[in-house]
């Protein structure tokens, strides 16, 4: 396009594309898909042979117990069931649990589902008598998740469910599915054809496998389960590469580096803290048919507070109490002389009755904007509230003594770091950061004070409007406006 690349810390350089790519895998972007993209062809799949070897050695000399990688599967199912299918549009689960361990990740993906607010139901037709799996029964019971015989299901699971999870078979088993699991199965095929016709119908999730598939030859006749999503676990077996839904997701995230060397397996990296990740590219998506239905309780004048800034705490306490990442990030727009504005990421660092308060260079552009033009906006959005507030207001800088204190607040990596950075200027590229921040690291290596940069400090936004808004269905939200009055 004849736009020069972009660091994430702010700098142009001329860097190359995979440069690029790296960067962008390390942005400072907030909140985000837990998915990764993967080349399909370079990650390993494995044989059934060497998918039994690896759980022999994982519950053998590495000291897993069953108990534990039932666990963390059924975590992974359900994490990945969560990316894609949002219990405000797929709420009616129905888990399909087989006799044995695939079973038993059904049954605790079952139980996180319902902790992730969805509405799960299990039909487990061959209950399995060890302790573990009545543990796994009893924990769900004690939520009041129903269970449901083969004689309760409905006739046409279509009306009645809106996602169908696939765990009756594993890896381990062999020769054919007997009853009731062959008319299960048969079920879950026939539901293809309701989809070809473009009828609705629920989705597919399998675990691990397709129940029904072969091992490593996949579906031989091509008429078995065709899912939407696969959840492969510790690493996808061979049938694998013939999945051809959406949605290829890998979960379990335990192996160690003894089974990876042994084994040779090259398996995506999980990124941040998430219990999945996602393989191959993501479905082709028609951007104009994603929406949301936002499920919210009302937000009414008469429950609100008097004061915005009481309103903007109560609101900011109650996405910190929901664990959001990065609660304080804002997005920041100014506007210079030339009247375009722009906009990019900030975080808040304090909020009082004078205004809002983040730091940044003064010599970078958001900065030379607001000498030219002193008019802001904020905008926080918390997405697992479905909330956001919009705040406006004129901006100054904060005092010097303000700014110094929070400098050295700071970690003093990130003290060096506001020195070498030099915001919005162009570099000859990343070793000349790295270079005169190890220079800077090694002379303050003895402890001593790291003097603020004069090009660095605070500024502070004070409100002249706010707006708070709550997302709600059928697009009809609330949007409350606190503006001054005499």
């Amino acid at each position: 396009s004849g736009y020069l690349p972009r660091f994430s810390s702010g700098f142009l350089c001329p860097i190359s594309c995979s440069a690029i790519r790296a960067l962008c895998s390390k942005s400072g972007k907030v909140g985000g898909m837990a998915s990764s993209l993967q080349n399909q062809g370079s990650i390993t799949y494995l044989t059934q042979r060497e998918a039994a070897e690896i759980d022999e050695i994982l519950m053998g000399p590495l000291g897993f117990s069953v108990d534990q990688l039932m666990e963390l599967a059924g975590l992974s199912v359900a994490t990945s069931m969560a990316e894609v299918y949002k219990p405000s549009e797929y709420n009616r689960v129905l888990a399909i649990c087989g006799p044995g361990n695939n079973g038993g990740d059904g049954l605790v993906a079952a139980r996180h589902l319902y902790h992730f607010g969805y509405k799960p139901f299990v039909c487990y037709p061959k209950r399995t008598s060890k302790p573990l799996y009545s543990g796994l029964v009893t924990q769900l019971e004690s939520l009041s998740i129903p269970f449901l015989s083969v004689d309760e299901l409905p006739v046409d699971w279509s009306n009645d469910f809106d996602i169908l999870v696939d765990a009756m078979f594993g890896f381990s088993f062999h020769g054919a599915p007997r009853p009731p699991f062959d008319n299960l199965i048969e079920k879950l095929v026939h539901l293809n054809n309701y989809k070809q016709r473009q009828q609705k119908s629920p989705v597919i999730v399998s675990v691990d496998i397709p129940s029904g598939w072969h091992v490593e030859e996949g579906d031989v006749n091509g008429e078995g389960i065709k899912p939407d999503m696969l959840v492969s676990l510790t690493a996808p077996k061979l049938c694998a590469k013939k999945f051809s839904g959406p949605h290829h997701f890998l979960g379990g995230r335990f192996v160690p580096p003894s089974i990876a060397e042994k084994y040779k397996l090259h398996l995506p990296p999980y990124p941040g803290t998430s219990m999945c990740v996602r393989i191959g590219k993501p479905p082709q998506i028609d951007i104009s048919a994603l929406r949301e239905n936002y499920m919210s309780p009302d937000f009414l004048e008469e429950q609100v507070e008097a004061d915005p800034i009481d309103q903007f705490r109560k609101w900011f306490d109650d996405a910190v109490a929901a664990g959001l990442k990065e609660p304080n990030a804002m997005a920041l727009s100014t506007t210079g002389k030339d009247g375009k504005p722009s906009s990019r990421m900030v975080l808040l660092k304090s909020v009082d009755k004078d205004g809002f308060v983040w730091y940044t260079n003064y010599e970078s552009r958001k900065a030379r904007e607001l000498s030219e033009n002193s008019h802001a906006s904020l905008l926080f959005y918390w997405d697992g509230l479905n909330r956001q507030v919009r705040v406006e207001g004129s901006v100054q800088k904060v005092s010097d003594d303000e700014s110094e204190q929070y400098f050295h607040s700071r970690p003093r990596g990130s003290q060096i770091g506001a020195i070498v950075s030099k915001q919005s200027t162009i570099v000859p590229g990343r070793h000349v950061l790295h270079q005169l921040y190890k220079e800077l690291e090694e002379k303050y290596s003895d402890g001593s004070l790291i003097p603020k940069p004069k090009h660095w400090g605070g500024y502070r936004l004070q409100p002249e409007r706010f707006e708070f808004w709550q997302g709600q269905q059928s697009r009809l939200h609330d949007r409350l406006q606190y503006s001054p009055q005499e």
